[in-house]
């Protein structure tokens, strides 16, 4: 099983790895936004690129991120076949017995196997340049306003930051258990469907039983620090928005403008 980047934490000094991480969080929700304005060649090679300088900008390899993209390929490729088949319009370029590829769908395929891989390139890069401290206190500053309200700010952004970082440690756990159980003569690759079905219990009962204990490991740190939820607490670091960060949001702006400008 190939290892998850999303929620992953790899130290640096990159200029992404020093910007604030409200501005971090704001540019991932804006770009999941504005990605869908992109609907032709040019549009999709302009967030290529811009993309690409990001992966650039954060100083981490091009191939750690490819290899991360694996255990979600499965779901590209099924998105890809889906456009392929089911999409009619434009004329026929590939025709075999009863299956027809139509220029709309292969072209719509790989538009939106593209825009998935952006997307997860791009929300990866959060988690990769982002400690879960900061992560947590970004989330709890954009959600401030709600505590006017009385509104659980701090606890949903523990619960979020805590929840996105257990994705690493459950997909390791996972691969574990599964080299595990192969060990000891479980086929998950073999057999007829409703067999892999059935060799799948044996591992979800064991994940459940991991997840769980994790959970209460965590639950007994946090008491044993005196974690008494966000009431009354102060931070180490304060967070400051600066040069950069503005930078940020204006690129977000730019881009989202010359999309509107390029769209057919």
């Amino acid at each position: 099983m190939e290892k998850m980047i999303l929620g992953r934490y790899i130290p640096g000094n990159s200029i992404l790895h020093r910007l604030d991480p409200r501005s971090k969080l704001l540019f991932v929700f804006g770009f999941i936004c504005i990605i869908f304005l992109a609907n032709n060649v040019y549009t999709y090679s302009l967030l290529v690129l811009f993309v690409g300088l990001i992966i650039l900008l954060s100083n981490i390899n091009l191939r750690f991120l490819i290899n991360g993209l694996k255990p979600v390929l499965i779901l590209v490729i099924f998105t890809f076949f889906l456009q392929i088949f089911f999409n009619k319009e434009g004329s026929v370029i590939f025709s075999l017995g009863f299956v027809n590829i139509y220029e709309e769908g292969l072209k719509l395929g790989i538009f939106i196997s593209l825009r998935f891989t952006l997307l997860v390139f791009i929300t990866s890069l959060l988690t990769l340049t982002t400690t879960p401290i900061t992560l947590t206190d970004g989330i709890e500053s954009l959600l401030n306003p709600l505590k006017k309200v009385r509104f659980p700010v701090h606890e949903l952004a523990l619960m979020m930051s805590i929840s996105l970082r257990f994705i690493p440690t459950l997909m390791d756990e996972t691969d574990k258990i599964m080299k595990a159980q192969m060990a000891r003569g479980v086929d998950f690759t073999g057999g007829p469907f409703k067999e892999r079905i059935k060799s799948v219990i044996p591992l979800l009962i064991p994940l459940f039983v991991s997840a769980f204990k994790r959970a209460e490991e965590l639950a007994t740190a946090m008491e044993a620090r005196g974690y008494r939820g966000g009431e009354g607490r102060t931070k180490y670091r304060l967070l400051t928005w600066g040069f950069p960060d503005t930078a940020v949001a204006t690129a977000l702006i730019l881009l989202a403008v010359l999309l509107i400008f390029l769209r057919s």
